[in-house]
């Protein structure tokens, strides 16, 4: 199947060949008939892509501070390696589709093989989307009039925030596509609506759909129209649906509004707010989000839970279905609306002059009846001359692309393959690093004979499983942490290795790179050569995640203490060099449990605390370990700096040129131990320690 996608170092649009999404829980896989373009959210990616490094640092700035923060605790290098690796990961484009159901997911009620819906799915010729994001299409409702359902949803929530009622008066600034579905939308409630554009031809079908419409949008000259048409009083509410980097939108909107009247931003504008306009009439103002509640909130749009419509009466599915219901009654018309209607195959030359393309409205694409359906694709022949280390790779992430990937090509492996759900990610890194097969089924790894070594890299919640079917089909495991979120699934893992008959059991290798840092090897040799117990202490300044992140929910990101603590225990496990005793933990907030304290008691004596705290500042270094023992002490700053202090004071400093996590070195040595066919870097025993610890750890708060 191909796919859209764009650069976003230099605004380039291409189309891809890729597999087919997978059918994960909860997901509906569609055969796309038609998608629409989204001229003001598309042509502002564009130009964002096309703009400079200077361009793209005044459009973010958000995104400068966090860099600017990242310099300071992780030093210049890694943060330009970070950026670069972001930059260099091209984005899918597109975001209203209409289609064919192919195959649902497990879990899926609302719809069935064959049905006709509309979709938040990507311009592709196949798209996977979750079933909150997708509506049937009445069968009285044509695929030109429901392609235009998710975009007319984002007006339908900015007309809902207006909460207009019979006979109000409305200004619509700005009568492109969602300014004129806006205009219907308003006139359905049965109000007055005054509509505003430079452009002749829309103002005329503004004033087709019934709204009086004027060509300027000259400042003076709304606030005369509208004050004339509203005896000097001023409209009940004014809907901002313009795209410019202006002020003038929102200068003019209080001026033109009643008292106590509302202004809603639909649209992108200029945002320095005169406060006393709105002050003196105490206009309240809000801007949209999107299609409605439900955007942006990963439990809804991917988890599938929905709000009770006793409480959120109008979500964003919901939108869609009130769109479409609207269309099948005819309330809604977008005759007209269509400006243009190509091929989506010519899709590169349509962006290509999207820029320059004036007063378009509905740019909708169409698409093959027939179309190459496979879940894998050959991209590259093999970049090495052995065949062993042979590399599948599961799970096409950002730790992925910015981690593992650069470290495993210093290796002499062998990358054969790369699996994603979704086959974008992993073309993406196929391309980048040369790999020779891309995949959306990671049963295609496992049973790949050539392949021996199985990395996992994936959400937290399919460790266990992928590793332990991984072990079963013969292959070495390299897992990033965790190993698994329950113990069900550590002592599946653990049973394959103590009933298994096989006489070279594949390794296991967990992620916990910290203890590869040099920084770590030079002071574990100089706790080597100090005989006495060891009391540590060590600090994390982990910084705030939000609650609706993947890593905060228990069920599947395991939470911070299984899905990151782990790495902690795993180095105070790794300087002691004994096995844990007894173990504890304090949480400061049982609700979010992002902020805790555990205390180690090791058989050697030893003792050592992990304090992990979410609630500092990030402007301070990350990480720093601290180890008395027998008159000396030692600090470990943020893998950077180790300062020694022996029993007569005198003081010692080794620095790196910069942080290293040992995250190379950890490959290096996962990769040196198979070729060599030696045992793993950390023993069994010690993975499964850490593991079982931190579960059981989190099931005593």
């Amino acid at each position: 199947m191909k796919q859209i996608i764009q650069d976003l170092k230099t605004g380039e649009v291409t189309l891809v060949e890729l597999p087919i999404p997978s059918v994960g829980k909860g997901k509906v896989l569609i055969k796309v008939k038609k998608s629409l373009i989204s001229l003001g959210t598309e042509k502002m990616m564009l130009e964002f892509g096309k703009g400079g490094w200077l361009s793209k640092a005044k459009q973010q700035p958000d995104k400068v501070k966090m860099v600017l923060d990242k310099v300071k605790t992780d030093g210049l290098l890694p943060t330009i390696d970070t950026v670069m690796n972001k930059l260099s990961t091209p984005i899918p484009l597109g975001y209203s589709n209409v289609g064919e159901v192919t195959a649902v997911g497990s879990g899926v009620v609302k719809f069935k093989v064959g049905d006709r819906v509309i979709s938040n799915g990507n311009h592709a010729e196949v798209v996977c989307v979750p079933e909150n994001l997708c509506a049937l299409v009445p069968d009285n409702v044509t695929d030109e009039d429901a392609v235009f359902t998710v975009v007319s949803a984002i007006a339908l929530q900015g007309v809902r925030l207006a909460s207009p009622t019979l006979g109000e008066s409305v200004v619509v600034l700005g009568l492109g596509l969602i300014g004129l579905i806006t205009v219907q939308l308003l006139r359905a409630n049965g109000c007055n609506v005054i509509g505003f554009d430079m452009d002749p031809s829309k103002v005329a079908l503004a004033e087709k759909f019934g709204a009086q419409a004027f060509e300027t949008v000259d400042p003076v000259e709304v606030e005369k129209i509208v004050l004339g048409l509203n005896n000097e009083v001023g409209v009940d509410s004014v809907i901002i649906t313009a795209s410019t980097k202006s002020n003038d939108p929102i200068d003019l909107a209080p001026k033109i509004c009643r008292h106590r009247g509302k202004v809603v931003l639909v649209g992108v504008v200029g945002l320095e707010i005169n406060r006393t306009e709105f002050f003196k009439k105490e206009i309240q103002f809000q801007v949209s989000c999107s299609y409605g509640p439900g955007r942006y909130d990963s439990n809804y749009e991917q988890g599938g839970m929905d709000y009770p419509i006793g409480f959120v009466r109008w979500t964003e599915n919901r939108n869609f279905c009130a769109i479409l219901d609207l269309l099948k009654s005819g309330h809604l018309n977008f005759t007209g609306l269509i400006s243009k209607q190509e091929s989506f195959l010519n899709a590169p030359s349509i962006y290509k002059g999207l820029s320059d393309l004036k007063n378009i409205l509905g740019f909708v694409l169409d698409y093959p009846t027939e179309i190459e359906v496979q879940n894998y694709i050959s991209l590259n022949s093999s970049r090495r001359e052995t065949s062993h280390p042979c590399i599948g790779i599961i799970g096409a992430g950002g730790f992925t692309s910015g981690t593992l990937l650069p470290a495993l090509c210093k290796t002499s492996a062998r990358i054969k393959s790369i699996s994603s759900s979704n086959g974008l990610s992993s073309h993406n890194l196929a391309e980048k690093f040369k790999i020779e097969v891309n995949t959306t089924d990671y049963n295609s790894i496992l049973q790949d004979d050539e392949i021996d070594t199985v990395i996992i890299s994936t959400p937290h919640n399919s460790h266990g499983e992928l590793v332990l079917k991984s072990l079963e089909n013969g292959k070495n495991v390299f897992v990033e942490k965790p190993l698994a979120l329950s113990l069900n699934e550590i002592d599946k893992i653990k049973q394959f290795y103590e009933n298994s008959e096989v006489e070279n059991l594949p390794n296991l290798m967990v992620g916990f790179n910290r203890r590869f840092s040099p920084l770590s090897t030079n002071l574990e040799e100089m706790l080597k050569k100090n005989s006495g117990t060891k009391a540590i202490v060590y600090t994390v300044n982990s910084g705030h995640i939000p609650m609706e992140h993947w890593i905060q929910d228990r069920e599947v990101g395991g939470q911070r203490l299984i899905g990151e603590g782990c790495h902690f225990v795993d180095y105070l496990r790794f300087l002691v060099d004994s096995e844990v005793k007894t173990y504890s933990i304090i949480f400061a907030d049982m609700a979010s449990r992002d902020t805790f304290s555990i205390n180690l008691k090791f058989k050697d004596g030893s003792i050592g605390v992990i304090h992990y705290f979410s609630n500092g500042n990030k402007s301070y270094p990350k990480e720093k370990i601290e180890v008395f023992c027998n008159g000396s002490i030692y600090t470990l700053d943020n893998f950077k700096a180790l300062t020694s202090i022996n029993p007569k004071g005198i003081k010692s400093v080794k620095k790196l040129s910069k942080q290293d996590k040992g995250h190379s070195e950890e490959i290096n040595q996962f990769i040196s131990a198979i070729k060599s066919g030696k045992e793993s870097p950390i023993s069994l025993n010690e993975i499964f320690e850490v593991s079982r610890i931190c579960i059981e750890l989190d099931s005593m708060g």
